[in-house]
């Protein structure tokens, strides 16, 4: 079983990239056991939203 350790991480990387489906899998199979864990998931998420909402626009390089 997976550690909340690598649980965190994983849902750290998946705001910056797709998941492989093991890695998907396993976090998954990880937050429906972990509680506390499906918290932190819930705020990277929340968190991750806000800072894209806030976050410097990027331009638009066309015509």
């Amino acid at each position: 079983m997976m550690m909340c350790r690598e649980a965190t991480r994983l849902m750290s990387l998946k705001q910056d990239r797709p998941l492989t489906l093991q890695e998907r899998l396993s976090l998954r199979l990880h937050l429906v056991m972990c509680g506390p864990c499906r918290e932190c998931d819930r705020q990277f998420t929340l968190l991750h939203g806000v800072g894209r909402h806030f976050g410097p626009k990027q331009e638009d390089d066309g015509p």
